[in-house]
């Protein structure tokens, strides 16, 4: 297996380092690719201010699900735990440690590359790993890259060292980075959920009122809680809301937030899912506690509620969106119906769901509510009273 290593500093991590990552993998045809926020960089200290470890480590992780690498990208906190100077070195030891039978490659820019000889213990970084250093254009870095190979490979023969040229890798500063999201700006620059993380742990210097978000800086919040194969559906479900919104008379606005804050909670597991609850003073039933689908609506209209400042009438749409009620109001129902059928659902009868939703609001919504029950009832699972409960007012309102 053909494994890369990239180490940095990700202070922030920006598109500039999800571009390189996305390029390299695929010139290197790597299997897998290892990126590790640096502890401790032995060469520079961390500027005032920074973000914690645990936060660079999420930074990290939220900007590296934008590579598209899925599963062959994986990101350790290998030098945020260890104490002392981060050492390249001693991490290739680890993972050499780690995967003895397979081909390690170091990851590397074009400064890093150039200054190789001065890192501590080169020869053993040579002997554990070949580098793989990367410009952006051959005109750029070629004629360095050249003279520093020729140098590496005659002062280390054990050396084996790739160059390659990257078009199109953005070129960000992070200096220049952080600097412009303490004024404001630089959002630009990022993956949206690592934005949105930045945003709602104020860091570098920004300080956004969540409660006051414009929808442009909800949305990359609202992905900053979420693992990354659910933001199309928390997206596909603020499209479809706003659709539906516009189709039959609700507020677009507070349809597009209720959709991007319903699934804030997704990603908790029960323990985390009750104890939010204990927090927020959520009020919850039996079942919602024992079931962790339930729960999650539950928990994220407290958070809706309490962090992001929601009025009545969105936080009971992110409430009753999994299960339901009678009575339910307008938005209720479309929130309902738009996580149901946003365009990234694909099951049985989807497509006649979505017609009729479109026809009549309250039609969709008890179909919506009859398959759920019938699949519920296939997989002898239990149904909440209140589904049951929404199903038969909307009966009895059409007998």
């Amino acid at each position: 297996m053909k494994i890369g290593v990239y180490g940095g500093a990700f202070n922030p991590p920006h598109l500039g380092h999800i571009t390189a990552a996305r390029a390299v993998s695929g010139l290197l045809k790597l299997d897998k690719l290892l990126v590790i926020p640096t502890g401790h960089p032995p060469h520079k200290t961390l500027p005032p201010g920074s973000p914690g470890p645990e936060q660079r480590l999420e930074l990290t992780r939220l900007a590296m699900e934008q590579t598209g690498l899925g599963e062959g990208i994986e990101v350790l906190d290998l030098e945020l735990r260890r104490e002392g100077s981060s050492y390249t070195a001693d991490t290739l030891a680890h993972l050499r440690e780690r995967y003895p039978e397979d081909e390690l490659w170091l990851l590397m820019g074009a400064d890093m590359f150039l200054t190789l000889q001065t890192w501590h213990e080169p020869e053993r970084i040579l002997s554990l790993a070949g580098v793989a250093a990367f410009g952006r254009t051959e005109a750029d870095t070629e004629e360095l890259f050249s003279v520093q190979r020729e140098y590496l490979c005659r002062r280390y023969p054990q050396a084996r060292i790739f160059t390659l040229s990257i078009p199109g890798v953005v070129d960000v500063s992070s200096t220049e980075l952080r600097k412009r999201l303490a004024e404001g700006e630089g959002g630009d620059l990022l993956a949206p959920a690592a934005y949105g993380y930045i945003l709602r742990e104020k860091l570098y210097g920004t300080a956004a009122d969540l409660k006051q978000l414009s929808l442009e800086q909800l949305r990359p919040v609202a992905l900053s809680f979420l693992n990354h194969r659910r933001i199309s559906h928390v997206l596909g479900t603020e499209q479809e809301a706003l659709r539906l919104a516009e189709r039959w008379g609700a507020d677009p606005d507070k349809a597009r937030r209720a959709a991007l804050l319903h699934d804030c909670t997704k990603k908790r597991n029960l323990a985390e899912q009750l104890e939010t609850a204990e927090r927020f003073q959520v009020p919850l039933d039996d079942m919602e506690r024992r079931e962790i689908k339930l729960l999650h609506a539950k928990t994220g209209a407290g958070i809706a509620a309490a962090v992001f400042g929601t009025d009545e009438e969105i936080t009971n749409a992110i409430r009753w969106h999994t299960t339901g009620r009678g009575g339910m109001t307008l938005l209720e129902k479309v929130i309902y119906l738009a996580d149901y059928i946003e365009p990234t659902r694909d099951f049985p009868g989807v497509e006649e769901l979505r017609r009729v939703c479109y026809e009549d609001l309250d039609a969709g919504l008890l179909l919506g509510l009859e398959m759920t029950i019938r699949e519920m009832e296939s997989r002898n699972a239990p149904i909440h009273p209140k589904t049951l409960e929404a199903r038969d007012a909307l009966k009895g309102q059409r007998e």
